[in-house]
């Protein structure tokens, strides 16, 4: 855990929180195998989408050994088992879809999954952090970080949407590097009062959220919404706010009482956690309450970042003492940015949940055809909910909404006539 960077005195380094110079967030070189007494794990993780096409998952991983994690010395190894473990506990949790779930994850999968889920400080489910952050590999080493030369470690139900669905999160997350780069900066210059620092870090964020949107573009090129709602959705989601597990699940050998975990979702991506913090976007209760929550499925240095960045003097205040154009300009520029890319993210949602969800109710009174198989193996219970548990568009709007809040006053009337 990193220790909290309130001490203005020392300048503000992204250095404590295991966040890296060209990859921020991402870990860096993710291995792609474990020790190989391991080997059990990674036999079945590795082919976890055709054993639940199979039906055979659960079966596998009952007879599976029961393995001490001991032998995990690593960050590196920690976090690739906790990757296996997460992709083979959902796989064995909705092998059967919404209405032959699990009460009880065995003792083999649950104990060492707890064991590693401690040892990281991240939850026993799959989490961003894993099947993002911790899942990628270069086809060719020396070759650009981009869609065609990357590729997952492990993967779930969903073909090549689920790539692309992880491999474009990647990508936005590398889009945001210069904009991590620019916070210690922003931060600095605040403190110092170097007007100029400041407004210059701002329109490199600036800049690289509008990145960032550009990079979730992509997202409709390689993922198909039918694929994604109706098969890949539920292998995402948790057993927290979710009507097809009400109870939760028992991890067998740690406790008797089921545990609630949500399932994945974007908000556990520490990236606008920052943005956030560093602008001074303030959430309402509902909205504020489930983001604090999803800062407990993030690596605790990131966690911890996002804490530290709070603490720091007001940058909105700072903004409106200082009689700088530029600065308030920029300032603006970066609110209006987190806005295009919040908007955006809710135009994506439209097309991936709400829409196939109003598909699959239309196509449940008519003659079934091939759209329909896909879409019917959707989860009804969670039509509008988000991985994470959410009822997302109602969340996603009103944190756009308090994004927009943050605007300095005279832009805010102009930007809400337009929308």
């Amino acid at each position: 855990m990193a220790a909290a960077s309130t001490d203005f005195k020392a300048p503000f380094s992204l250095d404590p929180y295991h966040v890296c110079e060209e990859l921020g967030f991402i870990l860096p070189e993710p291995l792609e195998e474990l020790p190989p007494y391991y080997q059990p794990w990674m036999d079945i993780a590795l082919r976890v989408p055709e054993l639940v096409h199979s039906h055979k998952l659960r079966s596998l991983i009952d007879m599976m050994p029961l393995l001490s994690s001991q032998f995990l010395q690593r960050h590196q190894e920690l976090r690739l088992s906790h990757l296996a473990l997460s992709v083979m506990t959902m796989g064995y949790v909705w092998q059967e879809g919404e209405n032959d779930t699990v009460e009880m994850l065995p003792r083999a999968l649950a104990v060492p999954y707890w064991e590693v889920s401690q040892r990281l400080g991240l939850p026993p489910v799959l989490t961003h952090a894993d099947a993002v952050l911790a899942n990628w590999r270069k086809k060719n080493p020396e070759g650009p970080f981009d869609m065609e030369n990357l590729e997952l470690l492990v993967s779930l139900p969903g073909g090549d949407s689920v790539r692309g669905f992880f491999m474009v999160t990647l990508l936005v997350e590398l889009a945001a590097v210069p904009a991590l780069r620019s916070i210690p900066i922003v931060i600095n210059g605040v403190r110092c009062g170097d007007t100029e620092a400041v407004a210059k870090a701002l329109e490199d964020i600036s800049q690289s959220i509008q990145d960032m949107t550009e990079a979730l573009k992509l997202m409709q090129v390689y993922v198909e919404p039918s694929v994604f709602y109706g098969i890949m959705r539920i292998y995402l989601s948790g057993w927290k706010d979710n009507p097809c597990m009400p109870k939760g699940l028992v991890y067998e050998g740690v406790q008797t009482e089921p545990m609630e975990y949500s399932g994945g979702s974007a908000a556990q991506s520490s990236l606008l956690h920052c943005f956030d913090e560093l602008l001074g976007v303030e959430h309402e209760t509902k909205s504020g309450a489930f983001l604090t929550r999803m800062r407990d499925y993030m690596p605790p240095a990131h966690k911890q970042l996002i804490q530290d960045i709070s603490l720091q003097p007001s940058l909105r205040s700072f903004v409106q003492q200082q009689a700088s154009e530029r600065l308030s300009q920029a300032f603006q520029l970066c609110i209006t940015r987190l806005l295009d890319l919040r908007s955006y993210h809710i135009n994506i949602v439209s097309r991936f949940i709400t829409v196939p969800a109003a598909r699959a109710r239309q196509l449940r009174n008519q003659s079934q055809d091939s759209e329909w198989e896909v879409l019917s193996r959707a989860p009804t219970a969670l039509e509008e909910r988000g991985t994470g548990g959410s009822g997302i568009m109602t969340f996603l709007k009103t944190v756009r909404d308090q994004t927009r809040e943050t605007l300095l006053t005279e832009t805010s009337k102009e930007i809400k006539h337009h929308s």
